[in-house]
């Protein structure tokens, strides 16, 4: 019994130090950067709405088609941004990527925001 325990006691011990004890720190870490982007983009979803009229503007010349595309677009990507940001605040425990890329609004200002498939 005494050679039992102590096998038990080395075995988890080298669990401890295994690539598995070692992915499970890795989970936690991208629950954390979900919930942050999550939270982040439910605050700052409306920053989209200006975003795609500038994208859309130098896209199509600064002509009024531009910012009336521009003006259509953001209004989905600000919405879109917000629930995406919400979906990931609640599912956060879950240990994936953040949905929606750019992770943050300001980040790559200069290209389209996208969704998951």
């Amino acid at each position: 019994m005494d050679k039992t325990v102590k096998l038990s006691l080395v075995l988890s011990f080298l669990f401890l130090f295994s690539s598995q004890a070692v992915a499970a720190d890795s989970n936690i870490s991208k629950s954390g950067k979900k919930l942050l982007c999550g939270v982040t983009n439910v605050i700052t979803g409306f920053v989209e709405l200006p975003k795609n009229v500038m994208l859309k503007n130098q896209q199509e010349g600064g002509n009024f088609y531009g910012v009336a595309v521009g003006l259509a677009a953001g209004i989905m990507h600000s919405v879109g941004r917000t629930a995406i940001g919400l979906m990931d605040t609640v599912t956060f425990i879950i240990p994936t990527n953040p949905s929606v890329t750019p992770h943050y609004v300001w980040q790559d200002f200069s290209r389209e925001t996208a969704y998951p498939n």
